[in-house]
């Protein structure tokens, strides 16, 4: 899913590196090299397919409301399969979160090649991508952190490499003479960037609980987000690039 440049002019400006940057979305594949194929094949795609299927399940339902039991039932399997391959739902909770935690870590690196509002608009949607592929985490947040210490504490790392990606973003726009803001009201705006960024879906659910989290609700919730982020830099965003902002965001306002 990517937006369309309504200007059209711009887009090859784009670093090639946040074009390339890859989500991964797939969990990581722990069997060893050297083992042979056909002894390994059945039991990594049956915990690949496991992992998927919670990651729709818990993303439809949310984690709270989807147990191993409906997780089995789902896949065709017995309770005692999917036990073998993950003997606690903690276990698929922190496997997809560490899947997460990687896209997300590959990602904020493309944050300091970011030099105009086109770039930050791409980089925001992609960030916001990422969070919609694993909207669980964000829709259950304070229900998870309160019963799995890895999320509690990894999360905190999650909340200061998002705020420290922000505030590339802010150097990268400085340079590119895109914006001007004061090094005082930095570290305040960027935690508000990562508020919104933290919290956007669940003021969508709100608004909407029972359409908001669906796949077809996605390509709106998705651009408003990224628009209500990049919004608290208008006033710190010369002319130009403010009226090119407003360009980008012409395209779907109207869904808002």
């Amino acid at each position: 899913m990517r937006e369309t440049n309504p200007s059209g002019d711009q887009a090859s400006q784009q670093p090639v590196e946040l074009q390339s940057v890859a989500l991964n979305s797939e969990p990581p594949n722990s069997a060893p090299a050297s083992t042979p194929k056909s002894q390994v094949k059945k039991p990594r795609r049956t915990a690949e397919r496991i992992l998927e299927v919670t990651l729709d399940l818990f993303n439809r339902f949310g984690e709270p409301n989807v147990s191993t039991t409906l997780i089995s039932a789902e896949m065709g399997i017995s309770p005692g399969n999917l036990y073998y391959h993950y003997p606690a739902k903690d276990e698929l909770i922190n496997t997809l979160f560490a899947a997460f935690e990687h896209g997300l870590n590959d990602l904020l690196q493309a944050a300091d090649n970011v030099r105009n509002v086109e770039d930050a608009w791409l980089f925001f949607h992609m960030l916001f991508e990422l969070i919609w592929q694993y909207r669980f985490l964000y829709r259950d947040l304070n229900d998870l952190l309160s019963k799995n210490r890895r999320l509690e504490t990894h999360f905190q790392f999650v909340l200061k490499n998002k705020s420290r990606a922000v505030q590339q973003v802010f150097e990268g726009l400085t340079r590119g003479n895109s914006m001007r803001i004061d090094r005082r009201e930095a570290e305040p705006v960027a935690s508000s960037m990562v508020v919104v960024l933290t919290y956007w879906l669940s003021f969508e659910y709100v608004r909407d609980p029972r359409r908001a989290l669906e796949p077809e609700s996605a390509a709106a919730a998705l651009s408003r987000g990224a628009y209500h982020v990049l919004a608290l830099l208008m006033p710190y965003l010369e002319p130009q690039a403010r009226e090119h902002l407003f360009e980008i965001a012409g395209a779907y306002r109207s869904a808002d």
